[in-house]
């Protein structure tokens, strides 16, 4: 822990926002903690704001449970992705407040966890979008990481430009969003044409979805890669959780703006 993050440490103790026995925890917690797998990282959400994600395909079920229940034990909210249905049943059995989606293949743990996004502290609102039903499960991811940040998440699915009049219906919902993931498969117009409605930031998620020439995602990726509205940006091929990442981070950043103004 650097200088500036204890002094924004000692600052939040004397306005009340953490308890004296939180404060001693945060000084005295170390900086990585060396398991038999892998390195877990504790000074993350110091450092970045939000605490390390675990990313489930090709750890073993040992590692993912180690490093879940280090976390745990210094008090950070877990976030894994890319879950097996069995990882899932055997992680979650060892922990309360667990939310599984399915869909999305993660798992949220911790006190802040609920299906309901409303019931969060919002610090920010984010909205998902995706273009067709094939492009649920990403659009899952992105909803579930998003939620994990601490925002209030609103969805819109299937609403891709075959059927344009959908996405008019909901841009009352667009505007009111400090950052917007679109998940589009096949040639992922609905990025710029979301764009071009919106003042805020758009995180365009180019899935997998599509015939041959798709190429697995590549035509997508490289249609919004070139979007003619510029206030898309652009993350890889069905990456769910980068997308509702950026955009949680985004929307916790306006929000504590708002909050000092």
């Amino acid at each position: 822990m650097d200088q500036q993050q204890l002094k924004t440490l000692a600052g939040d103790l004397l306005e009340g926002q953490i308890s004296i026995e939180q404060f001693v925890r945060r000084i005295t917690t170390p900086a990585t903690i060396n398991l038999d797998e892998s390195r877990v990282d504790l000074d993350r959400a110091s450092r970045c704001g939000l605490p390390e994600v675990i990313y489930g395909e090709g750890k073993s079920l040992s590692a993912l449970q180690n490093i879940t229940a280090t976390l745990r034990e210094y008090g950070h909210e877990v976030l894994l992705t890319r879950l097996s249905s069995e990882k899932v049943s055997a992680i979650s059995a060892l922990h309360s407040n667990c939310v599984h989606n399915a869909s999305a293949k993660t798992l949220r743990i911790g006190v802040g966890c609920n299906t309901d996004s409303k019931s969060w502290a919002a610090l920010g609102r984010v909205c998902v979008v995706s273009a067709g039903t094939s492009d649920f499960p990403v659009a899952e991811e992105a909803k579930e990481t998003a939620l994990w940040t601490g925002v209030t998440v609103d969805t819109i699915y299937d609403v891709g430009v075959a059927g344009p009049h959908r996405l008019t219906e909901e841009l009352e919902t667009l505007r009111a969003a400090d950052a917007i993931v679109v998940v589009a498969g096949m040639e992922a117009a609905l990025a710029s044409v979301v764009g071009g409605h919106v003042s805020s930031p758009v995180i365009a998620v180019p899935t997998s979805v599509g015939y041959g020439a798709s190429l697995g995602g590549m035509a997508a990726l490289l249609a919004v890669l070139n979007s003619c509205a510029s206030n898309v940006t652009v993350v890889n091929i069905d990456a769910g959780f980068k997308g509702g990442y950026v955009a949680g981070v985004i929307a916790r950043q306006l929000a504590a703006l708002r909050k000092e103004a």
